[in-house]
């Protein structure tokens, strides 16, 4: 996930750059979604396993 948000981040920057707007707007509103999407999973993920593991010892 945090591979598609740098490639539509990528995506963004090249389109800006060109004058394309519209498309670097809205790339770039992608990029900051799946960004934060893959923080949130990124950080359940890790309290889950710190309460795992806490849980074995």
């Amino acid at each position: 996930m945090l591979k598609w948000a740098l490639i539509f981040l990528v995506i963004s920057l090249i389109s800006g750059f060109l004058g394309f707007s519209g498309i670097s707007a809205a790339t770039a509103t992608i990029a900051k979604f799946l960004f934060f999407l893959f923080l949130v999973i990124f950080l359940v993920f890790l309290v889950l396993a710190l309460m795992a593991g806490g849980a074995v010892m």
